[in-house]
């Protein structure tokens, strides 16, 4: 189950780098009649990058997925890189990450990008994966309460790849 976290990774963001670009175009203005200046502001910087530089920050978030993916593995057959750590982590980010693109759709009165696989691959995906988790005793309800703060440290990685994919793209 967990080998097909990359995967699910990879369709939810193949929505984003195909949508992206147009959608902030076509809604720039909408953005900022809805949101305050200075948070519109922010959104429209962060988010205001080409196809490829987006592609390029997926990428590098994509590294960071596969290599927590890798460590699940070899923490389940005890391998020597083994850490379930990580990779609880960064799979909580992207359940809780669905959210915000289910909450983005309902203040902007729009389907935003990234949306309809948040509902259709996203959150069932990660409520089987964690049911397996939790059934199969791979993880515990402490690890993820334990984990769940650390799912702010993906904000600097994201952004950082945000960074990246603006200078490579």
């Amino acid at each position: 189950m967990s080998w097909l976290f990359p995967i699910m990774f990879i369709l939810h963001d193949f929505e984003e780098i195909i949508m992206a670009e147009g959608w902030m175009k076509r809604n720039s203005t909408r953005i900022y009649d809805i949101l305050p200046e200075r948070i519109a502001d922010r959104v429209i910087k962060q988010f205001s990058m080409s196809t490829a530089q987006f592609a390029v920050a997926v990428l590098v978030i994509f590294l960071f997925v596969s290599s927590s993916t890798v460590m699940a593995n070899q923490y389940v057959i005890q391998g020597l890189l083994g850490n379930i750590y990580t990779f609880t982590i960064i799979t909580l980010a992207f359940f809780l990450h669905a959210f915000t693109h289910i909450g983005q759709s309902i203040i902007l009165h729009s389907v935003t990008p990234g949306a309809f696989t948040s509902l259709i691959v996203i959150i069932p995906y990660s409520s089987v994966l964690y049911r397996s988790l939790l059934v199969n005793e791979v993880i515990t309800w402490e690890i993820i309460f334990l984990c769940l703060p650390f799912c702010l440290l993906i904000i600097p990685v994201a952004l950082l790849a945000h960074w990246i994919g603006k200078k490579v793209g």
